[in-house]
């Protein structure tokens, strides 16, 4: 019996970097010590406040979430976006918690695509964060990617895209700091995207789940700052702006991210959330409340990561591997030595260091791969002894 299946799935096969979760494991059974920069999933234990408030957020009687969210964790977003860019928002109208930024960012389209209308497309930044097509796909839309090229800084320009393809899209997605490039904007890029979206009237989404993984020096930006140029309340009209806590608070497991933006967006939102059940559980709510609130343990865990960064910089800059973007994220992008980073993976993994080749992120990542600061500081040390050691030994080419 031949059974029914959505042929997307075949079309597009298995989330491209689930394939190095499974291979970690495998790896990690051996005895050999094992360097895995793959997956962007920080090793730092959560901090205890976190997992304090969790415990105590457990009720006596378990019952469903709602897909609105407590109003304190609601409250704690708001007071997090006014303490980190300075504007105000509306916990009430302008805020929805989500199950994390990637289900948000997954299901953001299905409010949004109408799949038998003609604007259907989303725009995206290739290489990128493979999910923003994929919840197009999915909700019935279609895909627009946009090669990003080291020369233009890995930056999408809204608006120097063709008439034709804007007039395509229902949605734009940007993503600075940028996955996987690490590359950075400044505030008029925000400003750029924003009136070039409001003029095609395109739904402007902004992903900044890395927005507090930075070098001390240099903060990013994010779009509600745009959208708060002058007096008054940000007009927050046609965009949304996801959050999340995996990196900042090292809250992966937990799930936790949220939306913020138009009123109308997050309207549509709580309409339907309902029909899919992704609410995060109360005690994950009461955990996020507890680290939306605190800023000093996201300061404490940019100083480890920045730390990471040093020691790997160092190792690539002096191996004669070019770098680009790496300006923020906890993820460092090079030119793969030799030019095909596929097989440089394969080789890196020879020496039981796993790093990612840039093609898992679309075709314009093809001769790239991405480091993810997630081994320890020594345990970059390690590994940058190892990969050095194997450049000497010329089984490693250190140059591209």
């Amino acid at each position: 019996m031949a059974l029914p299946s959505n042929p997307l799935l075949s079309r597009l096969g298995g989330y491209p970097l689930a394939a190095f979760q499974d291979l970690a494991r495998e790896l990690r059974a051996q005895p050999e010590p094992l360097h895995d920069f793959s997956i962007g999933d920080p090793v730092e234990p959560t901090p205890p406040f976190i997992r304090a408030a969790l415990v105590d957020g457990i009720p006596e009687t378990s019952q469903y979430p709602t897909a609105a969210g407590l109003p304190e964790l609601r409250a704690a977003i708001a007071g997090y976006v006014a303490r980190r860019f300075g504007v105000v928002v509306d916990p009430d109208r302008e805020v929805l918690p989500t199950a994390g930024s990637k289900e948000a960012i997954f299901h953001v389209p299905l409010a949004l695509v109408d799949p038998h209308g003609e604007r259907r497309a989303a725009i995206w930044g290739d290489p990128g964060y493979l999910v923003y097509e994929r919840g197009q796909l999915f909700a019935g839309g279609t895909s627009e990617p946009v090669a990003l090229t080291e020369e233009r800084g890995w930056r999408l320009e809204l608006g120097e895209l063709p008439t034709d393809r804007l007039r395509a899209a229902c949605v734009a997605w940007t993503n600075y700091p940028h996955n996987p490039t690490g590359a950075t904007v400044d505030l008029d890029y925000h400003r750029r995207a924003l009136s070039t979206t409001r003029e095609h009237e395109i739904v402007l989404c902004s992903d900044e789940c890395y927005a507090d993984v930075h070098p001390d020096s240099d903060r990013p930006p994010s779009l509600l700052q745009a959208a708060a140029d002058g007096p008054g309340r940000p007009d927050l009209r046609g965009l949304l702006v996801a959050l999340s806590l995996s990196k900042r608070s090292g809250m992966t497991g937990y799930r936790c991210g949220a939306l913020v933006g138009d009123s109308d967006l997050i309207a549509a939102q709580r309409i339907l959330r309902p029909n899919i059940g992704t609410a995060s559980p109360e005690p994950m709510q009461r955990a996020a409340v507890a680290a939306w609130s605190d800023d000093r343990h996201a300061e404490q865990r940019r100083a480890l990561f920045n730390a990471k960064r040093e020691v790997m910089l160092a190792f690539l800059r002096d191996a004669g591997i070019r770098v680009s973007g790496s300006a923020a994220t906890f993820y460092l992008w090079f030119a793969a030595p030799g030019g095909d980073d596929a097989a440089y993976a394969q080789a890196l993994l020879r020496h039981r260091i796993i790093a990612s080749p840039g093609r898992a992120f679309g075709p314009g990542g093809k001769g790239w791969l991405r480091l993810a600061l997630v081994p320890s500081v020594d345990g970059c040390r390690d590994a940058a002894a190892m990969w050095a050691d194997a450049i000497a030994a010329g089984s490693l080419p250190g140059h591209d």
